[in-house]
């Protein structure tokens, strides 16, 4: 299909000069606030509603960035809402930030901006978003395991000025009055539901961000739309917002009687209206009803709501990215690679009947624009791929962990050895003779362990459902235990639960088992 002179020049822009931003445009009076006695937004003084979706930059190729962005806008969107994921910016305690390429958050932003759309920024530093650590660095536990993330304590809001100190600078000259297209910012996320409850942290947030952006930028705070939840979550100055999915037993509408609670005046909001779902590892994809997220965003907006759909694309968690949830012990839920989130658009980013469904509701209030549906990517065949054996981990060792092993009398966390993500080996040399009946147990494995005798496999251990084994072996042999960090959890209380590795001793027949080494294993 043919794209219009405005999207061709877009894309040779993004193609011919992808390392370049494009140039904000620059307006005489731009101004976004809000009209607590009208119960709107005014952009530039005059009522605005916006119906936006959520697409994160670091789940879909830098490559697809505009076709997705395109794609968005077609549907009748005039806005989308990202993440800013702290971690994949700042890999280490370094102050070394990542800003170029997949990481190149102001290039995303300034192509929605070329492409029509307006922008709700979530910086954090907390997001959730089934992301590993919900966004925060892991390399914080290393620096003190005993970190309360989202609060005031030390070590964990040092590194949250420092790494605001670095980010909003690159935020500023994006703000709607400087010319540029995000319209609102979120502080935190979704914190009323965080065990903390800490005020001066959210306060301490709020005036770190107007600090280096000024007050000229409506601030928000998103909850789920359960009272407790909302009231430990509002922050004084900052514009409280809701968030839910498709209701069962109630209108949709009547959802914002808790939002009114907290906020008598201005405009209705669900900052995360759910088109679908995440998926967890060992479960089935999850599937909304297209016919039920339809039908209640035409009620949700035929009653004046602005509304964000999350997800609009769900994506891609690349490498070891994703997230996990841990709500019930021993309940741990591993999130997939794909974030397809049964959105409107693919994961890899195709139209979906559900997004022509919410095209058609979009367009009863907004003007569609007069441009083609981008069309979904072609597919190709790859053929088979030739495979073979080359070696073991044990045999590869040398390659995969260059930096070589730590030797510890006990377990040391992947963390303490500065491997955040993936993988670690933890080898022990059996000190004497264990008869066939001999338990192994590694209770404190996070989150899986393949265990292997003289580089024989023997079985697999798993955090807290299975971290039983009987095996049987001689004084001399290698025991090792090659653990998966399968992400770290995103959400909750069991933030401060989140070392990876082997936390606690391993004992064999009762025995605790002492002096290993441990490898990262890149």
């Amino acid at each position: 299909m043919v794209a219009t002179s405005k999207w061709r020049s877009l894309l040779l822009m993004f193609t011919g000069a992808c390392c370049c931003h494009l140039v904000l445009s620059q307006a005489p009076v731009r101004n976004f606030t809000i009209d607590y006695d009208k119960n709107t937004f005014l952009k530039d003084g005059k009522p605005f509603r916006y119906v936006s979706g959520s697409i994160h930059y670091s789940r879909v190729p830098q490559d697809y960035w505009l076709d997705r962005l395109l794609k968005m806008y077609a549907a009748g969107l005039n806005a989308i809402q990202v993440y800013i994921p702290w971690n994949i910016h700042q890999t280490s305690k370094a102050s070394v930030y990542d800003f170029t390429g997949q990481q190149d958050f102001v290039q995303f932003i300034t192509l929605a901006h070329g492409v029509g759309l307006l922008v709700i920024l979530r910086p954090g530093p907390f997001i959730c978003a089934e992301w590993d650590f919900g966004g925060l660095p892991a390399w914080i536990l290393k620096e003190n395991p005993k970190t309360v993330f989202r609060s005031m304590d030390s070590t964990y809001i040092h590194y949250v000025d420092q790494w605001f100190d670095v980010l909003m600078p690159k935020v500023k000259p994006l703000l709607y009055v400087n010319g540029g297209p995000i319209i609102t910012i979120q502080i935190e996320n979704e914190y009323g539901s965080y065990f903390a409850c800490d005020h001066t942290y959210t306060e301490h947030l709020r005036d770190k961000v107007i600090s280096h952006l000024g007050k000229d930028v409506v601030l928000f705070t998103t909850d789920n739309a359960i009272d407790p939840f909302i009231k430990c979550g509002k922050i004084p100055g900052v514009y409280s917002t809701i968030d839910f999915g498709v209701t069962e037993y109630e209108k949709p509408t009547d959802k914002f009687k808790h939002q009114r609670k907290f906020e008598p005046k201005g405009p209705l909001v669900n900052s995360e209206y759910y088109t679908g779902w995440l998926d967890y590892w060992g479960s089935k994809h999850q599937v909304r009803s297209t016919a039920n997220v339809a039908k209640d965003l035409d009620e949700l907006l035929s009653y004046g709501a602005n509304v964000n759909m999350y997800m609009f694309e769900g994506g891609t968690n690349f490498g070891y990215w994703n997230g996990a949830n841990y709500f019930v012990f021993p309940l741990f839920e591993p999130v997939p690679t794909s974030y397809d989130y049964d959105a409107p658009l693919t994961e890899a980013g195709d139209i979906t009947p559900k997004y022509h469904t919410l095209r058609q509701v979009i367009s009863k209030y907004n003007t569609l624009p007069d441009i083609p549906i981008p069309t979904s990517s072609q597919k190709a065949k790859y053929g088979t791929v030739p495979m073979k054996f080359v070696g073991t981990v044990q045999d590869l060792l040398p390659q995969l962990s260059p930096t070589g092993g730590v030797i510890s009398t006990h377990p040391l966390t992947m963390e303490a050895i500065g491997q955040n993500q993936g993988f670690a080996l933890y080898r022990h040399v059996l000190k004497k003779d264990h008869n066939i009946n001999t338990v192994l147990q590694v209770s404190g494995v996070r989150d899986r362990g393949y265990v292997m005798l003289d580089n024989t496999s023997i079985g697999i251990v798993v955090r807290e459902k299975d971290p039983f084994l009987r095996i049987s072996g001689k004084k001399g042999q290698v025991l090792d235990i090659l653990v998966e960090n399968q992400g770290h959890i995103n959400v909750g209380r069991a933030l401060t639960e989140n070392l990876k590795g082997i936390i606690q001793d391993v004992t064999l027949g009762g025995e605790v088992l002492q002096v290993w080494v441990i490898s990262p294993v890149y």
